[in-house]
């Protein structure tokens, strides 16, 4: 007996080793080395502070920020609550929600309202629908560009200024296939906010 139990026990360790071991070092080490943002969690730093990551979504709520998608993770984006809200497309409580939940209706008025549009303005989905995970860090193009209008006036910056700007953050599908094309917003937050930061720098200087 002990001639088939000992084998089995050598391999098990061995293979303990190299698959729970060894292996997984091997893959942090390279992952340090060849893609060293990405292995930490791609995480945004402004100013040596940490502001969030490039993966998850965070709430935005000041009409100079683009606003993100949605969440029923928690309170909104909370990682360790990651999730929808499970309810179907027919469901009562995702239309009209109820005292806890907003539901669709009235996220496309609020929508409608805060970027100013009219009743026949088409609300893209990822506006008013919460992402699967809750921590969707990309919009839509037609969820930004709608947003557009709402954040040049608050920042006093000309429409076509921050159109132009925001094309330039626009992701195409992942090696063209997969995915759509989308925004990653606290990018393009940050982005503005430099730009923004060095206009008025110059600004300055030429008043002086």
């Amino acid at each position: 007996m002990l001639k088939e139990v000992l084998p089995a026990i050598r391999a098990t360790l061995v293979l303990a080793v190299f698959t729970g071991l060894l292996f997984p070092l091997a893959i942090t080490a390279l992952s340090k080395v060849l893609f060293d943002h990405q292995a930490n969690g791609s995480l945004v730093f402004v100013q040596s502070k940490l502001i969030g990551s490039e993966l998850l979504g965070q709430s935005f709520s000041k009409p100079e920020y683009f606003h993100s998608r949605p969440s029923a993770a928690g309170g909104g984006y909370a990682g360790e609550a990651s999730g929808g809200t499970n309810l179907g497309p027919t469901s009562k409580k995702l239309l009209d929600g109820d005292d806890s939940f907003k539901g669709i209706g009235a996220l496309v008025k609020e929508y409608r309202t805060e970027n100013h549009l009219d009743e026949s303005q088409k609300v893209p989905a990822d506006a008013v629908c919460r992402s699967a995970s809750g921590l969707d860090p990309h919009v839509s193009p037609a969820n930004a560009l709608l947003q557009v209008e709402r954040v040049a006036s608050a920042r006093k910056m000309p429409p076509e200024r921050v159109r132009q700007f925001l094309n330039k953050f626009i992701e195409e599908r992942t090696i063209g296939v997969f995915g759509e094309p989308r925004i990653n917003v606290l990018k393009l937050n940050l982005a503005l906010d430099s730009e923004q930061t060095q206009g008025d720098r110059v600004a300055k200087q030429d008043k002086e």
